[in-house]
């Protein structure tokens, strides 16, 4: 029996989470081969269960909420595509793209943009970029391109909204990959972009 004081995450989503990122790794293979689903309990693909309490009044140790990425496998830190999955009362989504880049993939990511305009409109048609934008143009780029708006973004992100029900009941792997599917053509976008090798089913067209 699980101790209480062990918290909601630890106690009680942990071992699901770890079980559902066993599941998901098939069907992400078939999405994106480059992509991992790494089920350890820690340094996987399950984020850290314990709260930072050093500066915080809540000493809790635990979080109240689960977060699950799977990330491009050439990514040794956070600049790369991910699947996202947050499983929270009341705030349960899947998202997907890349959250606060640094410099260096964002610049590649607008370049990319501004590259290829009638792929990224394919993106733009199928999904609603979430995320920070910039005040003014970026630097060295037109303030005039079709694609401005999009040039002043600083996160590059979609999302899936899933209520409760779906999260609880037997069809949450396929409603999961099917939101991952969804997504699917910011991720390609992106990866391409970044230069990172792509999966079978990724963005297919040369730099030229």
């Amino acid at each position: 029996m699980v101790r209480q004081e062990q918290g909601p995450v630890r106690g009680s989503g942990q071992d699901p989470a770890l079980q559902f990122i066993s599941s998901f790794g098939p069907h992400l293979h078939r999405l994106c081969p480059h992509f991992v689903a790494d089920p350890r309990p820690t340094r996987g693909s399950l984020f850290r269960i314990y709260r930072d309490t050093r500066f915080s009044p809540d000493k809790r140790p635990f979080k109240m909420h689960v977060g699950i990425h799977f990330s491009h496998a050439s990514g040794k830190d956070a600049h790369v595509p991910v699947f996202y999955l947050r499983l929270e009362p009341g705030n349960c989504f899947a998202a997907a793209g890349m959250w606060h880049p640094d410099s260096i993939a964002l610049t590649k990511i607008r370049t990319a943009i501004v590259a290829k305009p009638v792929q990224w409109a394919k993106v733009r048609r199928k999904l609603e970029i979430e995320g920070a934008s910039l005040v003014r143009p970026p630097r060295g780029f037109d303030p005039n391109h079709r694609f401005i708006e999009d040039l002043k973004r600083k996160d590059f992100v979609a999302s899936v909204g899933l209520t409760e029900a779906q999260v609880c009941g037997p069809k949450f792997l396929q409603d999961f990959v099917a939101a991952c599917k969804a997504m699917l053509p910011l991720v390609e976008f992106t990866t391409w972009a970044l230069g990172l090798e792509p999966s079978a089913c990724c963005f297919r067209t040369s730099r030229s």
